[in-house]
């Protein structure tokens, strides 16, 4: 139980947060006062706090009664549908890492940049590609080519032309040879890459596809720098990308 104590020594994001968890499952809206009463925040405190979040669209306001906002509704959405991917993908990535033995990373497109939502570390001490919410560029990942390969043109042409904007010394981008390179990886239904990502390690990576035919995500695997990384890897990659993508179809993720 939140004490007078605790009132006087939390920042203003836990001030926020006690607003957020005032609100029951079940209320029709509160009053300022009852929503200082539950969050133990003085009543000045709360009200101030409610007419910014009110204006951010995280509270709405009906008369002398305040509701959650719509606009954390909007960003609920955005985080359920990586969170079901994540639900249906970990047993298909625990299965590739036990064939494989290494690290198996999922991510989906956003922008020029994939994301990383779910990983499972191999039996080797390997870092995955990035943490859980990192970002790369798409450009340069055997993750994000292995989705542009299977992208409607127009959605790659809108992440080459963001990548050629923002191309620097360490990432510099050569649009003929990627378009080349993403041929050959429809061709073969595995991209791979080998330290561009990071330094000394390899990556492989296939689409997982919808009943549609476009990617949903990506999956790969990451491990130790060596000739040969893809096609050691390809079976069980392919194996596991359309294992994933029919069982997300089947719950209804595109």
């Amino acid at each position: 139980m939140r004490t007078a104590d605790w009132t006087d020594s939390v920042s203003v994001l836990d001030r926020v947060t006690a607003v957020f968890e005032a609100f029951g499952e079940h209320d029709e809206g509160l009053g300022v006062s009852e929503l200082a009463r539950r969050a133990n925040l003085p009543k000045s405190t709360v009200s101030r706090i409610a007419a910014d979040l009110v204006t951010q669209r995280f509270l709405d306001r009906d008369g002398g009664k305040l509701y959650l906002g719509v606009r954390l509704f909007e960003l609920a959405q955005g985080v359920e549908h990586p969170r079901r991917l994540r639900r249906v993908a970990l047993p298909v990535m625990a299965d590739l890492r036990d064939a494989t033995g290494h690290t198996v990373s999922l991510a989906i497109l956003e922008g020029a940049e994939v994301v990383c939502i779910a990983f499972v570390r191999g039996a080797e001490a390997s870092t995955p590609p990035a943490r859980i919410g990192g970002r790369l560029p798409a450009v340069s990942t055997a993750l994000g080519t292995a989705i542009l390969a299977f992208s409607p043109p127009e959605v790659v042409d809108r992440v080459v032309e963001r990548a050629l904007e923002r191309r620097t010394s360490a990432h510099r981008v050569d649009a003929p040879a990627l378009r080349r390179e993403l041929a050959e990886v429809r061709r073969l239904g595995v991209a791979a890459e080998a330290g561009e990502g990071v330094p000394g390690r390899a990556s492989a990576a296939s689409p997982v596809l919808g009943h549609s035919g476009a990617p949903i995500a990506a999956i790969g695997v990451s491990g130790s720098d060596s000739d040969g990384f893809r096609d050691r890897v390809a079976p069980a990659l392919r194996t596991a990308a359309l294992t994933l993508g029919r069982r997300m179809t089947a719950e209804g993720l595109h």
